[in-house]
């Protein structure tokens, strides 16, 4: 009886957040697929989807579209718990569809901020020219902004310690790293911040302390 209602209790949450989920289950085939392929193939395979500078002045909508529904490295499982604790978490608060324009805002936007920043270092001799065809798939920016939007999800103060904790994550590797990709990560956070006003017609806001046994109600109020 027990396991049958956790059963429910899972699938109830999936079906709250069907974009997160059907994105993840696309995830699953194509790392199932690419693990087929041989080393130097998947390498090929994956760089005909990059975001670089090459494919965006050729083919930018292509790319873009295409380079979210790949893994580099795999890690899917890794994902699976990162889009339940943080997708899928927006998604219910926003709505499906506020839920994917703060996605494509921070995966569009953050590509060409960072791929920006690489192009000027090109331009200006720090980057070598062979950083065109760079490798740049993946779904972290889109993840950035949403782990971004969900600022405003966060009763206050404890939304000042969430957001100071994010900056701090994706401001480490920019300044020790300071590569396209933390350029990137730090662009999307902050444009899955500046998506506030799509946020302000879903007013519920979840508070830490009402996890506390001594404090009454629980999760979204």
């Amino acid at each position: 009886m027990r396991l049958r209602q956790t059963a429910k209790s899972v699938w109830a949450w999936v079906r709250s957040a069907p974009g997160t989920y059907i994105w993840l289950l696309a995830l699953l085939f194509t790392t199932l697929f690419l693990r087929r392929l041989p080393e130097n193939v998947q390498e090929h395979f994956l760089g005909r989807r990059s975001t670089n500078l090459h494919h965006l002045a050729e083919d930018p909508i292509r790319v873009l579209f295409s380079s979210a529904f790949w893994l580099e490295g795999g890690g899917w499982l890794g994902y699976l718990v990162l889009f339940t604790i943080f997708h899928a978490t927006a998604e219910r608060w926003l709505g499906t569809w506020r839920w994917l324009v703060v996605v494509v805002v921070a995966h569009v936007g953050a590509t060409y901020l960072s791929e920006g920043v690489l192009y000027e270092g090109i331009r200006h001799g720090y980057v070598d020219p062979s950083a065109v065809n760079t490798l740049d798939v993946g779904v972290s920016y889109g993840l950035a902004g949403i782990i971004g939007v969900l600022v405003y999800l966060i009763a206050k103060p404890w939304r000042y310690v969430y957001l100071a904790g994010a900056l701090i994550f994706y401001a480490v590797p920019l300044i020790f790293a300071t590569n396209f990709t933390a350029v990137g990560h730090m662009s999307a956070l902050l444009l899955g911040l500046a998506c506030y006003p799509i946020t302000r017609a879903r007013p519920a806001v979840w508070n830490p302390t009402d996890l506390l046994p001594s404090r009454s109600g629980a999760g979204v109020t």
